[in-house]
C-alpha cells in the first residue's frame, strides 16, 4: 500500500498549545514523539523535536493528480519547541516541512517567538495555516467577537508576508467537545489545502537525523527525514561528522517495515555496531556525498524583521540542517546575482537595505561541518537577550561554494573581492611645465616601486603618472603628458615663491591636491595594486 507522506511543521510561541494540538491530531506516535526529556515533562513545554502522524483518505484533487499511485495520505507532524533559547532546534525542524501550522494563543496573540517562527516559515516553506488555539478560554458570549477581532489582527500582521491569504482556523486542542475543539474542521482544511510535494529519488541519499537510540538485540535506530535521494535495505550509509560507514539492516515508517524510502519520507533506519551516544542529531548520507566545510561562500538576503545592521567581520550562528556553527562573515556585493570567479566584486562594510545590489559573504567556520551543496543556510544572533522583543534571525542564503580543505586560502585567492583605496597628497613644487614633486601620497618608509606608472589626478583636473621617488622622504615625481594648465602653473609658481616653514590656513586652501585611486583585491596574497 503506497502512502503519500506530507510533512507539517507545528510552530509557535512557548505554551501556545502546540503539543496538545499535535496529540489531538495524532493517531500514531513515533519514537521521537511528544518529547521524552524529563525536563520537558517537568516544565510542561517541548524541548525537542517531536514526530507523530495521522492518515486520511486521499482527497479527490490529490487522487486525480497521482493516477492511483497512492492509496492513503499521511500527515507527519513535526512538533517544534517554542522556547526562545531553542530556536536552533526549530530551524532544524522547519527545513524538512512541506507546510506550516503556526499556532497562536488567542488570549495572547502574536508574541516574540511567534514572529520568529513566522520568519522561519517565510524562509523554509510556501504555505501556512494559522491555528488560533485555546478558544475554550474565552467566555461563550464573547468568543465569536474575540475570534473575529484576533483574525483581523493576524491578517493585518500577515499582509506584507507571503502568507497574506492564509487560512485561519480557530480550535481548542484541549477541549473534548467536538463542536468547540475545531479539530475536525482543521483536518478538513488540511485535506483541502494539501498538495503533492516535490519528491525526487535521484541524487545522493541525504538523511536528517533527529534522534538516535538502541533497541536490544537489533542494533541502533536513527530516526529522521529523507532530504534527498533514495535508500534501501542493505545500502551503506555514512555519518560524515564521525567518519563512520554502516550497512542498513532494516527500516520502518511509523512501525511499518519498508524496503525503501525516498525524499520526504519519515524513516527509522536500523544499523549495527554503532553507539547511539555518538550521534544525537545530524546528517547521514551516501558514503562520500557530503563534503566537510571549513567555510562557505553564500548569497545573503537580510530578514526584513531583523533591525540590527549586518556588519562585516561579525560572528553569527549559521544553521545548516540540524547543525549550528559559529562563523565570521566577510561581506561583498555585485550588480549580478551569480557567483563567478572571473568577475570583480566590491567589498562592503555592512548590508544597506536601500542599496540596489546583491550581497554575498565568505563564512569562516569555527570548526568544520558537513554541508549539503547548494543547501539553505540561516544566519542568526542567538546571543541576543532572549527576553528582548527583537527578531534574532538576521539573514538567509544558499551555499554557492564550499571550502573543503583546512588550508583554503588558495581557493579564496580566486575570489576577486576588491577595496577601492584613495590616497591624497599635495604638490610641493613644480619642476617644469609638465612635472611636479608631490608629497604625502606615500609614507617615508613605503617602497614607491609598486606605485610607479600609476595614474593620478590633480585637484585642478590634470591627469598624470607617477614616474618614481624623489629623495629619501617619500616624495614622488609626477609627469603630465599633456602638460599643466596655465592657471595651475600660475598657482604653483606663486606657491613656489613662498618659503615660509609653516603654511598659513590661506595657503592650505590654495594647495593643489593629488589624488591616487586604485583597487586592491582583499584575498590576493601578493596585495597587487590595480588600476583600470
Amino acid at each position: 500500500m503506497a502512502i503519500l507522506n506530507f510533512n507539517l511543521g507545528v510552530l509557535g510561541h512557548v505554551d501556545s498549545g502546540k503539543t496538545t494540538l499535535v496529540k489531538a491530531l495524532s493517531s500514531i506516535a513515533s519514537t521521537a514523539c511528544f518529547d521524552k526529556n524529563p525536563q520537558s515533562k517537568e516544565r510542561g513545554i517541548t524541548l525537542d523535536l517531536g514526530f507523530s502522524s495521522f492518515s486520511v483518505d486521499l482527497p479527490e484533487h490529490v487522487k486525480d493528480k497521482t493516477s492511483s499511485l497512492y492509496t492513503k495520505l499521511q500527515f507527519t507532524l513535526v512538533d517544534c519547541p517554542g522556547h526562545a533559547s531553542l530556536i536552533k532546534t526549530i530551524i532544524g525542524g522547519a527545513q524538512i516541512i512541506d507546510m506550516m501550522l503556526l499556532v497562536i494563543d488567542i488570549t495572547k496573540g502574536m508574541q516574540t517567538q511567534t514572529a520568529e517562527c513566522l520568519v522561519i516559515g517565510e524562509i523554509t516553506c510556501n504555505q501556512m495555516i494559522v491555528v488560533l488555539n485555546k478558544i475554550d478560554l474565552i467566555p461563550n458570549e464573547k468568543r465569536q467577537l474575540t475570534i473575529d477581532k484576533m483574525i483581523k489582527k493576524i491578517q493585518l500582521t500577515l499582509r506584507n508576508t507571503k502568507f497574506h491569504d492564509c487560512t485561519i482556523v480557530p480550535v481548542s486542542a484541549y477541549s473534548d467537545t467536538s463542536e468547540l475543539n475545531g479539530i475536525s474542521n482543521l483536518i478538513e482544511t488540511l485535506k483541502q489545502l494539501v498538495f503533492i510535494p516535490k519528491r525526487d529519488a535521484s541524487g545522493s541519499f541525504l538523511f536528517s537525523v533527529d534522534h538516535c537510540f538502541p533497541i536490544k538485540g537489533q542494533g541502533t535506530v536513527m530516526t529522521g527525514t529523507v532530504l534527498q535521494g533514495k535508500i534501501s535495505v542493505n545500502d551503506a550509509i555514512e555519518i560524515p561528522m564521525l567518519k563512520l560507514t554502516r550497512k542498513v539492516k532494516s527500516m520502518q515508517m511509523f512501525h511499518q517495515a519498508v524496503d525503501s524510502a525516498i525524499q520526504g519520507d519519515r524513516l527509522g533506519i536500523c544499523v549495527t555496531q554503532f553507539d547511539p551516544k555518538l550521534l544525537e542529531r545530524g546528517i547521514a548520507c551516501t558514503p562520500g556525498a557530503l563534503p566537510m566545510a571549513y567555510g562557505l561562500i553564500v548569497n545573503v538576503d537580510k530578514v526584513v524583521y531583523y533591525k540590527q545592521i549586518i556588519k562585516n567581520k561579525t560572528k553569527y550562528h549559521i544553521t545548516l540542517g540540524h547543525e549550528t556553527v559559529m562563523a565570521r562573515i566577510h561581506l561583498f556585493q555585485s550588480a549580478v546575482p551569480e557567483l563567478n570567479f572571473d568577475i570583480d566584486y566590491e567589498y562592503c562594510d555592512e548590508i544597506a537595505e536601500t542599496k540596489e545590489c546583491f550581497f554575498f559573504a565568505v563564512l569562516e567556520f569555527d570548526y568544520p561541518v558537513p554541508v549539503v551543496p547548494k543547501g539553505l543556510i540561516i544566519g542568526s544572533k542567538f546571543d541576543t537577550d532572549i527576553h528582548s522583543n527583537t527578531c534574532r534571525i538576521a539573514f538567509k542564503g544558499n551555499i554557492l561554494f564550499v571550502f573543503g580543505d583546512e588550508n583554503y586560502r588558495g581557493d579564496l585567492a580566486r575570489l576577486k573581492v576588491y577595496k577601492t583605496k584613495v590616497r591624497e597628497g599635495v604638490v610641493e613644487r613644480m619642476t617644469s611645465d609638465s612635472e611636479v614633486i608631490g608629497r604625502n601620497l606615500v609614507k617615508k618608509e613605503t617602497n614607491v616601486q609598486p606605485f610607479v606608472n600609476l595614474k593620478v589626478t590633480l585637484s585642478t583636473g590634470e591627469k598624470g603618472i607617477i614616474e618614481g621617488s624623489f629623495g629619501q622622504s617619500g616624495k614622488v615625481k609626477i609627469r603630465f603628458m599633456d602638460g599643466l594648465k596655465d592657471n595651475t602653473r600660475l598657482l604653483l609658481s606663486a606657491l613656489n615663491k613662498k618659503k615660509k616653514p609653516e603654511e598659513s590656513s590661506e595657503e592650505k586652501n590654495v594647495q593643489v591636491k593629488i589624488f591616487l585611486s586604485f583597487k586592491r583585491y582583499v584575498y590576493d596574497p601578493q596585495k597587487k595594486i590595480i588600476q583600470t
